[in-house]
Order: structure tokens, then C-alpha cells, then sequence
């Protein structure tokens, strides 16, 4: 078949976040308006300006992988595994054996580092009498102190190694750091590789364990997270002239992408069709994005050019939505000269305020809604959004999901430091 005829579907889709484990139950409490915000209660936030986030309190590791494997896995790892296993299971492909060198998998995460709970606790040993740390003593004792997989379970692909060994892919892959634009650019990456003729079938997504210490500590002070912890799932308030930055959520977002005459041969349901896929970048200096979101712009209008169709009035867009007031005003001018007079017809939304900000799963979480838009033909809402802000003047779709079938989507994505990737969709006849 000539590369320029595949068409790529998604056919399944896995998902793990605060309202939900699984595609349909995450996809209920959205357009019920629940969100998993709150108080955060893994460890003792205090120390922090931002003392909320979308934690999922009841996630059982062992449901998905060995004891023996969940050794090498951190937290975020531990999510992204049972978002693969329920995407591919979605997608009538779990229990398919091996699926060998036709199938992929692309990955985008902001993972740093491994679990340090077990090295604190064993530096201790190390220290001198008056408190300093003793690196001669450390270096004699170095192999008792610092576990032998540390390393390895700190290699920030280590999900791509255990995802793949669990279900015999071979094929094409990669790996994308970064923030919310990594699972996008994963998903967007995926497309091309089926498009191309490289695989038949690729696993992509996104994920982070952003409510963890050391990823709070580290955004903490940035100025992009709300510190209206009193207000509690009301904080994240996204095009709201209230609005005062983001809260994280753990979680991870997975898709499967298939070739369309491969997935129709084997009977598999289409949630959507994957038409485009852009990128671009602010090039400013971080956090503060571009006063237009120049990247976000240039993506946006390179999915839709790749998808060789134009954005008709109704079609939704699953907005990055990120409550800070520099990035939701850039964001709103960026639809603006990417769609010209179409994005004041077009349908928007975010659903952070329910799940909180991803971070790295964050953009694959938006592929997933915007494909669970089209199928289902509902539009979900923007909570908390009640005094729309004059400077985001776009149709940002308060409290209230809408039965209104959109026939095209876009799912966006911006990352910390510029990085904007855009995806296209168009409902399936």
C-alpha cells in the first residue's frame, strides 16, 4: 500500500488520573463536572505555597506488573504500564501475544530522577560526627548504601523497556522529555510512523507522578501553580479573570494508533481519525511564554495544513488551559491567528480543573479527549470557569458539556520552556 494512502486510527485508549482508571470511567466523571483536586496527602505538603493536587489514592501497582518488576518502576513508570495495558486492552490487543516489529511505541514524560526515599534514609549512614557528609566513607560503602537498581530505575525510558518486554513490541520507538508537549509529541510522532508504513500499530502516550515531593518542590516556586490552596478544586480556574496558575495531577494518558485497513481487518472499534500533526516554539525564555504563543500558532497551522482540510464552525478544541494569566491570554491569541475567523466558532475546552495539569502526560491526555469527543459526540466542559476573562474572548465552554457531534478536532499542548505541539482529528464515518 503506498505510504500516502494509510490512514491512522485510534483504537484504543488507556487511561489512569484522579477521576478515573480506565477510558470510560474517566471520561463519566468528566462530563459529570467531578474533579480529583484536593488536599494533597502523600506526605506532608506544608513546606509549600501550592498544597493541592490530583492525587489517585487508590492505585494498586500490583494489579499491573510482579512485585519483581515494580522494583525497577517508579511511580510515574507504575502509571504508565497500566495505561498501556488498559489502552491495548481497549483495543482488543492485550492478550494478542507477542506483537513483534509492527508495532511501536512512543513515550513522553518529564521523569528526573528515581525514587529517593530508600537513598535518604540510607545517607544517614554516611554522615561525620558533626553532621557533613563523609565522602571517603561513602565511597567504601557505597555499594550498601546506594541500591543497585537505582540507576536503572532512574533511567527516565525505563517504562518504554518494561511496556515492551510485557507485550514483545519491537518496532519502531522513542522517548521525548519534556512537559506536556512530550506525550503529544509522542502521539503526534506515533501518526507519522503508521502513516509512513514503519509499523502498523503504535502504543503512544503520556505520563508523570507530578504530585510527588520532589516534582512540587522543584515547580513550587516558579509562579505557574495556583497557591489559592483554600479554594481547593476551585483553584484551577482556566480563561477566568480568577484564574491564578495551574495544579497538578498525577496520572497517564495512552493511545493506540493503527492503520486503518489493518484495524477494519480485524474488526477493531475507531474512536477517531489522526489527519495531522504540527509543532513549533515560543523561543523565550521560561516560564513566561510569548506574548502570541508563536509556537502554538505555528503548530496549530501545521496540523491543520498536514491534515489538508480546513476547521469547520463547531469543531472542538481541547485547550492546554493552564490558568496562568500570561499563558491563557497567549493561548487565546495564538487560536486567534492560527484559525483566523474559525476560532471564534469553534468549541473549547479544558479539562485540567478535573484532573489536574499532567505535566508530561498532560498533551496526551488532550489527544485522548479530543478522540472521546468525536466518538462520543459530546463536548466536555471548562469547570470553574464562571467571569470569563475579556482578554480570552473565545467560546471556552463554561461548566456545562454540550451534545453538539463536532465533526473535527484539535488537541494542543504547550511546554514549559516554548515547546507547542498540535494534533488534528476528524470524527470517523
Amino acid at each position: 500500500m503506498s505510504h500516502d494512502r494509510r490512514r491512522v486510527m485510534v483504537t484504543g485508549i488507556g487511561l489512569m488520573t484522579a477521576i478515573g482508571q480506565g477510558a470510560a470511567p474517566t471520561w463519566e466523571n468528566l462530563l459529570e463536572g467531578r474533579s480529583g483536586i484536593g488536599p494533597l496527602r502523600s506526605y506532608d505538603p506544608a513546606p509549600l505555597q501550592t498544597r493541592i493536587g490530583a492525587e489517585i489514592h487508590d492505585f494498586d501497582p500490583t494489579r499491573w506488573a510482579t512485585r519483581r518488576t515494580l522494583r525497577m518502576l517508579c511511580r510515574g513508570d507504575q502509571l504508565a504500564l497500566a495505561a498501556a495495558v488498559l489502552a491495548l486492552r481497549d483495543a482488543g490487543l492485550e492478550d494478542a501475544g507477542d506483537l513483534g516489529h509492527r508495532t511501536g511505541l512512543f513515550l513522553g514524560s518529564n521523569k528526573e530522577m528515581p525514587r529517593m526515599d530508600e537513598l535518604i534514609s540510607q545517607l544517614q549512614s554516611v554522615r561525620s560526627p558533626d553532621g557533613t557528609p563523609d565522602l571517603h566513607k561513602l565511597g567504601r560503602t557505597a555499594s550498601s548504601v546506594i541500591a543497585p537498581l537505582f540507576f536503572v530505575e532512574g533511567l527516565q525510558p525505563a517504562a518504554g523497556f518494561h511496556i515492551s518486554e510485557k507485550f514483545g513490541i519491537r518496532g519502531a520507538n522513542a522517548y521525548f522529555a519534556g512537559t506536556a508537549d512530550s506525550g503529544a509529541m509522542a502521539v503526534g510522532r506515533a501518526m507519522r510512523t503508521v502513516r509512513r508504513g514503519e509499523a502498523d500499530v503504535v502504543v503512544a502516550g503520556g505520563y508523570d507522578d507530578a504530585t510527588g515531593w520532589w516534582a512540587m518542590s522543584k515547580m513550587d516556586g516558579l509562579g505557574v501553580l495556583s497557591t489559592r490552596t483554600e479554594l481547593g478544586k476551585e483553584a484551577f480556574r482556566p480563561f477566568d479573570r480568577d484564574r491564578s496558575g495551574s495544579v497538578f495531577g498525577e496520572g497517564a494518558a495512552f493511545l493506540i494508533l493503527e492503520e486503518r485497513e489493518h484495524a477494519l481487518a480485524r474488526g477493531a472499534r475507531c474512536y477517531a481519525e489522526v489527519t495531522g500533526f504540527g509543532s513549533g516554539n515560543d523561543c523565550v525564555r521560561p516560564p513566561s511564554p510569548q506574548a502570541r504563543a508563536r509556537g502554538l500558532s505555528r503548530a496549530i497551522s501545521r496540523a491543520l495544513s498536514d491534515a489538508g482540510g480546513s476547521f469547520p464552525d463547531g469543531s472542538y478544541i481541547a485547550a492546554h488551559g493552564c490558568a496562568t494569566r500570561q499563558g491563557d491570554a497567549s493561548e487565546t491569541i495564538a487560536l486567534h491567528d492560527a484559525l483566523g475567523t474559525a476560532a471564534k466558532a469553534a468549541q473549547i475546552s479544558s479539562v485540567k480543573p478535573q484532573t489536574g495539569h499532567l505535566v508530561g502526560g498532560a498533551g496526551a491526555l488532550n489527544a485522548a479527549v479530543a478522540a472521546l469527543t468525536l466518538d462520543s459526540g459530546v463536548v466536555p466542559a471548562t469547570q470553574n470557569l464562571r467571569n470569563p476573562a475579556p482578554e480570552c474572548d473565545l467560546d471556552y465552554v463554561p461548566l456545562t458539556p454540550r451534545e453538539t457531534g463536532p465533526a473535527k478536532a484539535l488537541a494542543v499542548a504547550r511546554g514549559l520552556e516554548g515547546q507547542a505541539v498540535a494534533i488534528a482529528m476528524e470524527r470517523t464515518s
